[in-house]
């Protein structure tokens, strides 16, 4: 039965309603094999649902239909598609309540302090690129006294995104929105942990758009991503994701010679100066490490650069500031931190912290408190760790750990910072912290990452380009630049006047 499109708090009711289910021109079906796979509540490890397990048959099915769909839906006036785009975030609006629940039912991220700040934000981007739809225009230039020459933005056809689970909503809509919005057609593959909620957005957005337009895919990266990557008739690749995935979908892109925006985490250095505020920089550390979100954030400050002689206070500054964060049931209002989204993941999390542990002359301060609650023995809960003492070579500081892990590392001048902060694979995120303007400048010129903040650590914004360089990922996303760089093409027109 389809689930009803009333807002509903009811969220494992739902959950079960949304399974085994891909959205594929306009109504729910079964995938084509019939296979489907477990979804789990990370914070107890009860199975909430089954999710299709689509092939590449599904992604065939999805592609053919927003093929289909793509000429219709790019002759729409791009006003029009910028306002039907925003009356669906209007709706959204209406169920952020039911998508919260959701994401936390998912991912096991706390509802008070993470879920719905990102059904919110989630509801915003659609909101902003909708009103976005007047500015996919091109330029009159001056070439000649007897030609018109001018250029015109043009949609790039059909997107596959794919999404990741740490921020699935969120994610989805930095890719679907501006697609939509600049005349493409979509198909999602969500990721394995968290379809449930992409997948009730596309049934509401359903209501509004054409068939064909929006779609979504559940499977795993082998089984359904790389078919998507791989299709001939996808003329764009949007993913976030991890290096090695950002790989395989450039080679597949590059077989094709089609473009992608690849966002691929990163190793982000919060550098902290002898001059700065240490009542702001401990209050911005909290928001920083992304300990709320257990530390699954490409922009957590996994690396944090402490003037040697603010060092010890800082640390016992920050840890008794995480110490007053609760973990517990997601759900629960009181709750700040809940569970890290897989089995695989806290074995992923639990290597690091043994690392650290083994390491001669580091300490692992552990923070907040394991919950107590019987119910949430089984759950994949990890204290938030702050280590002190690892060489610069540890793995704790070279590798994307994403999880509640972070590093405090001493430094004795500027110039030393700067090049511990550089010295990483990675480029997506920087800050600095310090009342001195001109090093604050400086340093964010050198610093090389693509999103560089001063005194504070803001999360992804609507209107602001998010973006990394080096193994963080290719392009930005978030802005209108972003939205005509990677979803549209441009074509260059002269016209004889004599």
């Amino acid at each position: 039965m389809t689930p009803s499109l009333d807002p509903t708090t009811d969220c494992r009711a739902l959950a079960l309603a949304l399974s085994g289910k891909h959205l594929i021109n306009g109504a729910l079906v079964d995938p084509v094999g019939g296979r489907t796979f477990d979804v789990v509540h990370p914070a107890t490890l009860e199975v909430i649902g089954r999710a299709a397990d689509g092939d590449a048959a599904d992604v065939d099915r999805a592609v053919q239909a927003a093929h289909a769909a793509q000429a219709a839906w790019a002759r729409v006036p791009a006003r029009q598609r910028g306002k039907l785009v925003m009356q669906v975030a209007r709706r959204l609006e209406d169920h952020a309540e039911e998508l919260a629940r959701l994401i936390t039912l998912e991912t096991g991220k706390a509802i008070a302090t993470e879920s719905r700040v990102e059904a919110g934000v989630h509801a915003d981007l659609y909101t902003f690129f909708g009103g976005l739809g007047s500015e996919l225009k091109g330029e009159t230039i001056p070439f000649h006294p007897d030609m018109l020459v001018f250029t015109l933005r043009h949609p790039v056809g059909v997107v596959g995104a794919i999404v990741a689970w740490n921020v699935p909503l969120m994610l989805m809509a930095l890719k679907v929105a501006p697609a939509l919005v600049a005349g493409n057609t979509v198909v999602v593959k969500t990721a394995e942990e968290a379809p449930f909620a992409c997948l009730r957005v596309a049934q509401i957005f359903n209501e509004v758009l054409p068939p064909g337009v929006f779609n979504v895919l559940s499977g795993d990266g082998p089984g359904c991503g790389a078919p998507l990557a791989d299709h001939p008739l996808v003329a764009k690749v949007t993913l976030t994701g991890s290096v090695a995935a950002g790989k395989s979908v450039a080679l597949a892109a590059a077989r094709k010679l089609v473009p992608v925006t690849l966002e691929l985490g990163g190793k982000s250095p919060m550098i902290v100066l002898e001059d700065a505020d240490l009542d702001q920089v401990v209050q911005g550390a909290l928001q920083s490490m992304r300990f709320t979100r257990q530390g699954q954030s490409c922009t957590a400050a996994s690396r944090m650069l402490v003037h040697r002689s603010l060092h010890d206070t800082y640390v016992a500054r920050v840890k008794a500031r995480v110490d007053q964060l609760r973990m517990g049931d997601p759900f629960d209002e009181a709750t700040h931190i809940g569970s890290v989204i897989s089995p695989g993941q806290f074995a992923t999390v639990q290597r690091y912290l043994a690392i650290g542990d083994a390491t001669p002359g580091a300490t692992g301060h552990r923070c907040s408190a394991l919950p107590s609650d019987p119910r949430l023995a089984r759950g994949l809960f990890v204290q938030p760790t702050i280590f002190t003492g690892l060489p610069i070579d540890s793995p704790v500081i070279r590798e994307e750990i994403f999880g509640p892990v972070t590093a405090v590392i001493p430094f004795d001048t500027y110039e030393e910072a700067i090049a511990i902060a550089n010295r990483t694979d990675y480029g997506l995120a920087a800050t600095i912290w310090t009342c001195d303007v001109r090093r604050a400048l400086d340093a964010v010129h050198r610093l090389e990452a693509g999103f560089v903040q001063v005194n504070q650590n803001l999360v992804v914004q609507s209107a602001l380009a998010y973006g990394g360089i080096k193994q963080s990922g290719l392009g930005k996303e978030a802005s209108l630049g972003a939205m005509l760089t990677h979803f549209t093409h441009e074509k260059t027109v002269l016209m004889n006047l004599r």
